[in-house]
């Protein structure tokens, strides 16, 4: 069994040196990827940031370091899941299949209003599930750290990894079976959980975060 704490224990892909020290960025901020974009960009002198084409390799290499070496980088919601259902959105993301990929996931509360933002790069040459394990580790792996909630309910469209995880149980195969070990470890922690299979034309807000991760993954190869 795969023992997962928190999202830095999760299994990782390879990524270019300059996608590894975003990265590092993102799990300083616990994978709240606003507040660690804006982290960066606003390390960057003048009007470049993370994703503007003109900023120089140094340039993002000195900002990143200079946002690791600060000493707050809080990110914790003041805000208790107790007794309720937390809802939890996830989704991957993969140009390519394989590519570039990326994980994301939303957590809200029952009210809809959404607590927790987070993405992360999976891997600079990878495919769409494991993207998908990917979020759905990561969003349990923060949410469980973060809240206490008497149930989880995970929004997710991917059958395949519905199926492998709740329904048939099987083996996923060689490639996905440390991520899958992760999600079954992280939900033996959860006093409760149910999912719900979202389809093509629900919205899923993770879908946007996921590609901000596959975003990160294609970049380098420097840094």
């Amino acid at each position: 069994m795969v023992t997962v704490t928190t999202a830095r224990d999760l299994p990782a892909e390879s990524l270019s040196p300059l996608a590894e020290r975003v990265e590092r960025v993102l799990a300083a901020y616990d994978y709240e990827v606003s507040a660690a974009i804006d982290a960066i960009d606003a390390a960057v002198p003048g009007i470049g940031g993370l994703f503007e084409p003109g900023t120089e390799p140094a340039e993002l290499r000195a900002a990143i370091e200079h946002v690791l070496a600060a000493d707050d980088h809080e990110t914790r919601v003041d805000r208790d899941l107790a007794g309720e259902t937390a809802i939890l959105y996830v989704d991957g993301s993969s140009r390519g299949n394989p590519g570039p990929a990326g994980a994301g996931a939303v957590v809200q509360d029952e009210a809809g209003e959404s607590l927790l933002r987070l993405a992360r790069p999976v891997g600079s040459r990878t495919d769409n599930n494991t993207a998908e394990y990917a979020a759905l580790a990561l969003g349990l792996a923060r949410l469980l750290a973060q809240f206490e909630p008497a149930r989880i309910e995970v929004r997710i469209d991917s059958r395949t990894v519905i199926r492998s995880v709740w329904e048939e149980r099987a083996d996923p195969g060689a490639q996905f079976r440390e991520y899958r070990a992760a999600v079954v470890a992280l939900l033996e922690r959860a006093p409760d959980d149910d999912w719900r299979h979202l389809a093509d034309s629900d919205p899923n807000p993770a879908d946007a975060l996921a590609t901000v991760g596959a975003d990160i993954a294609a970049l380098g190869p420097g840094g």
